[in-house]
């Protein structure tokens, strides 16, 4: 049984510090039972240094995602060179709790080393020497977790707005069919490993219409896809809960599992370095309520997606677990997650068990 602690605060001379926050339900037990929740986690938390998290994580949660730990850049920063000590720790934090393990991610055109893409005399690396490094690479990675990782993001981000290939430099050097080899090797170093292929606005149309065409040519070519993860970096009035459902339909219609993959929702308006401080960061000094209900309305209406489309939705992932462990920040105060900078269950956490409970 999950008992969750009261809270705790240890003083330090003047400042309280809170170690664990207060709730007493778990997200888990609430989800429909098609659908598992988790929580992207960064290396204090599966260091154990951040204990305080560590402790929601394990109560709220059945699985997790890394935020970077087994991306390209730090599994292998070099050709000659792996490193798995970090991710090793990851793996293993979550098999310890029983939770599902999702590796994220293997091909992407971020966070990739310029070795990767450079050949031996410093020019562009040919089609042969890619494919290399990519097989080497993936079947080293998945298959140091063999059998322990449940799912990969073989492909992120492979899609541009218009629907097209992205032209990154895994297209160029390799073509279109970079995707499908990813998938290939993948299934090759874990045969019963989930794959999944990743991206973000998946609620406009013509970025849609290019992944279903992408995802309908790895069915074609007869490799193993299991799932599409839509990544959920929503704003709060985009997009609209009919888009959302729109999409969720057109994705399920490929017989494939569908996850929202990296929730959160930006409060923040878009700014450019030299904008105006007070526009560009306009809750420096906290959120106000109309917003952190506003908030709180905009998870109910997305968990209530999930409800009514339990059949459609197997995995929420949401991208972080406090506001101010979110990569959303960047410099300026977002508040895009159910716990605050406390730690503390905000508003928008409450809608959520009460859109869950409601529906059992």
């Amino acid at each position: 049984m999950n008992r969750l602690m009261p809270l705790a605060v240890v003083a330090v001379g003047s400042i309280g510090v809170t170690v664990t926050p207060h709730q007493d339900v778990a997200l888990k037990d609430l989800m429909p039972k098609e659908t598992v929740i988790g929580v992207a986690i960064n290396q204090r938390q599966f260091d154990g240094v951040d204990k305080g998290a560590v402790d929601i994580i394990t109560a709220q949660f059945n699985q997790i995602s890394p935020e970077n730990v087994l991306k390209f850049q730090s599994t292998q920063p070099a050709a000659d060179r792996f490193t798995f000590d970090a991710a090793d720790r990851y793996v293993e934090f979550g098999l310890s709790r029983k939770m599902q393990v999702v590796g994220h991610n293997l091909v992407w055109h971020m966070q990739t080393p310029a070795w990767v893409f450079t050949a031996a005399d410093g020019g562009r690396a040919d089609r042969d020497t890619l494919l290399a490094r990519m097989r080497e690479h993936i079947l080293t990675v998945v298959g140091r977790y063999k059998g322990r990782i449940h799912g990969w993001d073989v492909v992120n981000e492979a899609i541009d707005e218009d629907g097209s290939m992205r032209k990154s430099s895994w297209q160029a050097g390799i073509g279109d069919d970079y995707v499908a080899k990813a998938f290939e090797f993948a299934h090759e170093a874990d045969p019963d490993a989930e794959l999944y292929y990743n991206d973000y606005n998946l609620e406009k149309p013509a970025k849609r219409a290019g992944v279903l065409k992408l995802v309908r040519d790895l069915q074609a070519r007869g490799l193993r896809i299991d799932g599409i993860g839509d990544q959920a970096h929503w704003r709060l009035e985009t997009p609209t809960i009919g888009d959302i459902e729109e999409a969720l339909a057109d994705l399920h219609r490929t017989g494939l599992k569908v996850m929202y993959s990296e929730l959160d929702i930006n409060l923040l308006p878009p700014a450019a370095r030299d904008a105006d401080p007070a526009q560009a960061n306009p809750y420096a000094n906290g959120l106000p309520d109309d917003v952190q209900q506003a908030l709180a309305k905009r998870y109910a209406d997305i968990f209530g997606v999930v409800v009514r489309h339990r059949d459609s939705v197997s995995r929420v992932t949401i991208w972080g677990l406090s506001d101010g462990d979110s990569w959303l920040n960047r410099g300026r105060m977002n508040y895009p997650l159910l716990w605050d900078r406390q730690r503390q269950p905000k508003p928008a956490f409450q809608a959520v068990v009460d859109v869950l409970r409601g529906a059992r």
